[in-house]
């Protein structure tokens, strides 16, 4: 019996899948459970189609995060921290301020768990971020940190 999985189900597939499963399974298990759907014309159709629109969109979200890491590539982010007397920082400089001054000073929304600053930030000078904007995107800014 061949069925579309509405949801994902373990060792079977994914949902959309389009599978072959025994008579049994499906109409006891699948059907009842509403975790797939027969497969008939009308179902493929709109199945297709949905796997079309899914494949446009993760497209069209690719190509925002390459638009989105080329404004990115051009800005440089400066970070004021207070510093001791010997030069060392009170605290550090994580994702979450990288991502606070991207807000406030180019109006950029980042997610600061994408955000990782390369290196030990130890002191004032420029250091590098990377930002993962996409599977296949990412990015790299400087930041500079400043005494404050």
């Amino acid at each position: 019996m061949k069925v579309i999985l509405q949801a994902d189900v373990k060792k079977v597939g994914a949902k959309g899948d389009v599978v072959e499963v025994s008579d049994g399974y499906g109409r006891n298990y699948l059907l009842p459970r509403k975790l797939a759907i027969e497969a008939n014309a009308a179902n493929l159709n709109s199945a297709k189609v949905n796997a079309e629109n899914k494949a446009r969109r993760a497209r069209q979200e690719a190509d925002e995060a390459k638009l989105l890491g080329a404004q990115l590539e051009k800005i440089s982010v400066k970070i004021p921290v207070r510093v001791g007397k010997d030069g060392k920082l009170f605290g550090s400089v994580g994702g979450s301020d990288v991502a606070k001054a991207l807000k406030e000073n180019h109006s950029l929304n980042v997610d600061k768990r994408k955000i990782s600053v390369q290196g030990d930030v130890t002191g004032a000078g420029v250091y590098e971020a990377i930002i993962k904007l996409h599977p296949e995107v990412t990015t790299k800014i400087k930041v500079e940190v400043i005494e404050g």
